[in-house]
């Protein structure tokens, strides 16, 4: 079964934050809603003075936006430009796929924010070093690394108690 959305008619809803820079409505997944499971979908928009998400990328997932209407500013790796309606932009899997939107303007900004869906993905922030599990949601600040056996080398002792 196909399924035609009109998005001048979606209900957007507010999705409250406990900053209020990043507080922005929002439809439902409308690719969940219309029974697909292999990206998802959302048409959001922006009042003024408003951010998307904190600056991010993920590591399992590519993610575009669609700007349907007002203009706006995307922040990327490669710095601050302008977007506006009609404009596609694409973030690919990784640091280089990073981004955010603001709008500094009256209008709305409006969006389509479509992005395939994997089991697990890893979404990094840069500006502030944390690291969040999706879809779990579990975030952890970004610390230091180790090596795959670090600590392993107990396992008969491990083994013994079992």
């Amino acid at each position: 079964m196909s399924t035609v959305i009109k998005w001048k008619e979606e209900n957007l809803t507010g999705k409250p934050s406990p900053l209020p820079e990043y507080s922005w409505d929002s439809t439902e997944d409308l690719a969940q809603a219309a029974g697909l499971s292999d990206f998802a979908c959302q048409i959001r928009s922006l009042e003024k003075g408003k951010y998307s998400y904190p600056y991010h990328f993920h590591h399992n997932a590519d993610e575009l936006f669609v700007i349907l209407s007002g203009t706006g500013e995307l922040r990327t790796p490669e710095g601050i430009r302008p977007i506006s309606q009609g404009d596609i932009a694409l973030f690919e899997k990784g640091s280089s796929g990073a981004h955010q939107l603001h709008n500094p303007h009256e209008q709305k900004l409006v969006y389509l924010d479509l992005r395939s869906v994997n089991k697990v993905d890893v979404c990094e922030y840069p500006d502030t070093g944390k690291v969040n599990f999706l879809p779990e949601r579990e975030i952890f600040y970004k610390g230091r690394e180790a090596d795959y056996f670090e600590k392993e080398e107990n396992i008969k002792k491990v083994w013994s108690t079992l």
